[in-house]
């Protein structure tokens, strides 16, 4: 499935076992994986994870986005890494504010490194310049029709000079001009979404919801959009409802609200 970077295997011999390894260490690091969110999935039907821990890949072969879309990265250039949550006792809309929380510790995470002009473009694309920066891909664990933990994978565009066939991608480098060290922003982003986690888990949705709104990309802003026949229609971003879906004001004055793949925001 992978191949694991020296350190683990040292420290494997160190500690002894696996499930050491897990209450010393948040960070495993790997040389090259599938997905880092498949990973810590299976990892964690064989031991039990300490909450927050994170897999770095250095490269990651078959990254997976929203809609089974595919996720670009390029070894020393991106951070590619999931994260494991527990969620024990959140309530059932709870699985949609994890996206909030999410997307908006990205954004912070990116705005501690200096970044400006972040946005969230539904339902958790992050945009700088009106470019996708980074993707999100949350995978949510039930038991007994409870949701119990969350695997979070997060890549982010840090060194990357060029995108091939993908003309809506950027980097930090590209907006910024600037080199970044890849340790650094993995801290950043880390730290504020567990910040934003945390919040969550008080059960103060309305909060994080209210402010996910406000920096959701081309709110309040006639735009263009495409329906999953392919049709080109007008309308404005108002907000989200409290299960994750789009809410749009139609030409007519309409609310409506949408699912993922029903729409498309043109731009």
């Amino acid at each position: 499935m992978s191949k694991v970077i020296t350190f683990l295997f040292l420290v494997t011999f160190l500690l002894g076992n696996i499930n050491t390894i897990f209450t010393q260490l948040k960070l495993i690091k790997l040389n090259a994986i599938d997905s880092t969110n498949d990973y810590l999935k299976a990892l964690r039907q064989k031991v039990v994870l300490e909450d927050e821990v994170i897999v770095l890949a250095e490269q990651q072969t078959r990254g997976r986005g929203q809609a089974a879309s595919n996720w670009y990265s390029k070894a020393g250039q991106s951070l590619t890494f999931s994260m494991f949550k527990r969620v024990y006792g959140l309530e059932e809309k709870g699985q949609f504010a994890i996206n909030w929380a999410v997307s908006l510790g990205v954004k912070k995470g990116l705005e501690r490194c200096g970044m400006d002009g972040i946005a969230i473009k539904w339902p958790n694309d992050i945009l700088a310049d009106d470019m996708k920066i980074c993707g999100i891909l949350i995978e949510n664990q039930w038991h007994a029709r409870k949701m119990n933990s969350s695997v979070i994978g997060v890549g982010i565009n840090v060194n990357n000079l060029d995108f091939p066939n993908l003309p809506r991608a950027t980097s930090m480098t590209l907006v910024s001009k600037k080199t970044y060290d890849t340790m650094v922003v993995l801290k950043n982003v880390t730290e504020s979404i567990s910040s934003e986690l945390d919040r969550l888990l008080t059960g103060n949705y309305e909060a994080l919801k209210k402010e996910y709104e406000q920096h959701l990309f081309r709110i309040n802003t006639l735009s263009e959009f495409k329906n999953d026949q392919d049709e080109l229609w007008k309308g404005s971003i108002k907000g989200v409802s409290d299960q994750g879906k789009l809410q749009v004001v139609m030409e007519d004055g309409s609310l409506q609200s949408f699912e993922m793949k029903q729409l498309q925001l043109v731009y």
